[in-house]
């Protein structure tokens, strides 16, 4: 007879992990359990880490369920922790079809197919609610074509480009599943994410990701489930506006994105799951009386450097094995007047994309295949912006702010009869030494309509380009070779979050409109695919729990 065990902190070799060297595992966990490697009948790895503190002893650290006879008693070595194995408790939904049909309720509907409107959707549909979906953007597959045209020269569609469509702005990055929330949902959205066609890797990796290329099929699966659970996808039709009745949601006003025509759907509950770049909805939002406030955001460039300088600096010699694949990092620093300079959504072998949205800005963001097998590493290089830079009281004075820099980023770039949408882009040392137009000879920069070297603080306030001044000497002391003269610089990334929050209660509905439930990223309740997804669970727990009291009380049909 055996039993399960789940041993964790375990240290083992980077050779350990290659797929062909199960039996070297098998030895190293049955040394850190202190048992004979014949006493270990199977190891299933259930997280693994990369241990690069000391450069010249790189190794994995893992978490793993290990099956031994029930005879056999595990001495761990120092450090590593043993204790029965418990599986996970799958994500139980309940039934609300009844409760649904008795309360006479119109269907909910959820705007946005991001993570957060997906997994609302997802939860809802498989609970009977058969809710409403609507999206903007167009579906993946119209989607793809769309951004290829556009990175090839074309023109900008403002309903299928980078930040809008099937699957939200996290499509187009790397498929970062990382998140610092501790939310129960974390393990459900990564099984959804595996069940609709993402590497089961993710269920391990303690820094998973899906990649861009696998993203599209996963978020295609995703929505298929939504309508073969009941739930209805519309794409191409924008939430228009609101109408309240009684300090409640009553109806919703769904234009055509193509055709301008207007279509109005009763609607109870809406669930406002938009991404952080529809900044016609938060105006909408304002005029309907939804109370809003101004959070904090971040603004700044991507930088890039060569992936082969990002794996020596992170790896030392261990730099290029296979099991490794290509580093990451995640840095911060605080300049001398207290404000925030950190890197975000590091893309590994990635590339930077032209991910603008409205016509005559230009805006970047990065991304990364799963394979992550590109010349250059790129990131996010980012300064904290606070609600108390602006003046007055204008609640969208961010969303006036990230608009400006695109703007200038876009004149900047097409200067002197440059083809629209070119990226202002500046080397490392140039913008140190305050001087503009030398090419990088280190970096061929990847952003796809091509780059104009030109000075940055020409498209980038002060409060933004001394604070980058002050902090890439900083970072660099944590990442040898981050501030390396020749690393390229390409501006604007005035998305990596929304500028507004849409108040919501303890019950998750907006403060002031009953019925609506803002959710996820757009709506300022979130950082990224992982906490957007949650959030989104989150919210249909809610509304099915409410839906449950309201039966449970009698009370009358809301819709």
């Amino acid at each position: 007879m055996t039993r399960c065990v789940e041993a964790s902190n375990v240290p083992v070799s980077l050779d350990a992990l290659l797929p062909d060297r199960a039996s070297l595992l098998r030895r190293e966990v049955a040394a850190a359990l202190g048992v004979a490697p014949d006493a270990v009948r199977d190891v299933r790895l259930l997280r693994r880490s990369v241990d690069a503190r000391r450069k010249r002893s790189v190794h994995f650290v893992v978490t793993c369920a290990v099956e031994v006879p029930n005879a056999v008693s595990p001495r761990p070595a120092k450090g590593v922790s043993v204790k029965p194995h418990v599986p996970p408790e799958p994500l139980r939904v309940p039934d609300c079809a009844a409760a649904f049909a008795e309360a006479g309720e119109t269907r909910p509907v959820v705007v946005g197919t991001g993570p957060a409107g997906l997994f609302c959707a997802l939860y809802l549909a498989r609970a009977g609610l058969r809710p409403l979906v609507v999206e903007r953007g167009a579906a993946v597959e119209e989607r793809l074509a769309a951004i290829e045209a556009f990175a090839a020269g074309g023109e900008l569609d403002v309903a299928a480009n980078v930040q809008f469509g099937e699957g939200g702005a996290g499509t187009f990055s790397d498929g970062k599943l990382t998140t610092g929330t501790r939310s129960p949902h974390i393990r459900h959205v990564l099984e959804a994410f595996a069940e609709a066609g993402a590497p089961r890797d993710i269920l391990v990796a303690a820094k998973p990701h899906i990649g861009t290329d696998k993203l599209a099929g996963v978020v295609r699966n995703l929505r298929e489930r939504v309508i073969a659970e009941g739930g209805e996808v519309r794409f191409l039709t924008q939430l228009d506006g609101i109408d309240v009745m009684g300090g409640r949601v009553a109806a919703v006003r769904l234009r055509d994105v193509r055709t301008g025509a207007v279509r109005v759907e009763p609607a109870c509950r809406l669930v406002l799951a938009c991404g952080h770049s529809a900044r016609d909805t938060y105006e909408m939002l304002r005029w309907a009386g939804a109370a809003l406030e101004r959070k904090p955001f971040a603004v700044g460039v991507r930088i890039e450097h060569p992936q082969e300088l990002i794996d020596q600096a992170q790896y030392g010699a261990a730099a290029g094995h296979p099991a490794l694949g290509a580093a990451d990092y995640k840095l911060a620093a605080h300049t001398r007047a207290g404000r925030g300079v950190y890197t975000f959504c590091m893309c590994p072998g990635g590339e930077v994309v032209a991910a603008a949205s409205e016509e005559g800005g230009v805006c970047v963001n990065g991304m990364s295949r799963f394979a992550r097998d590109g010349a250059n590493a790129n990131s996010a290089l980012l300064v904290g912006i606070e609600p108390d830079d602006f003046p007055g009281e204008d609640v969208l004075a961010g969303v006036a702010f990230q608009r400006q820099v695109e703007r200038a980023a876009f004149g900047l770039g097409s200067a002197g009869g440059r083809a629209p949408y070119t990226a202002p882009a500046q080397t490392v040392g140039d913008f140190l030494a305050n001087e503009s137009g030398h090419e990088s000879t280190l970096v061929r920069p990847s952003y796809p309509r091509g780059v104009a070297w030109a000075d940055l603080r020409a498209c980038l306030p002060p409060l933004v380009t001394d604070a980058l001044a002050e902090g890439l000497p900083a970072l660099d002391a944590k990442l040898r070779g981050f501030a390396h003269p020749q690393a390229v610089m390409t501006g604007v990334e005035a998305r990596s979050s929304a500028p507004v929050r849409i108040l919501r209660g303890d019950d998750l509905q907006s403060k002031t409109i009953a019925g609506l439930y803002p959710c996820g990223e757009g709506a300022g309740y979130a950082g990224g695919i992982m906490s957007a997804a949650t959030d989104g669970l989150r919210v249909a727990e809610a509304i099915c729990a409410d839906l449950s009291a309201c039966a449970d009380a009698g009370e009358a049909p809301r819709g």
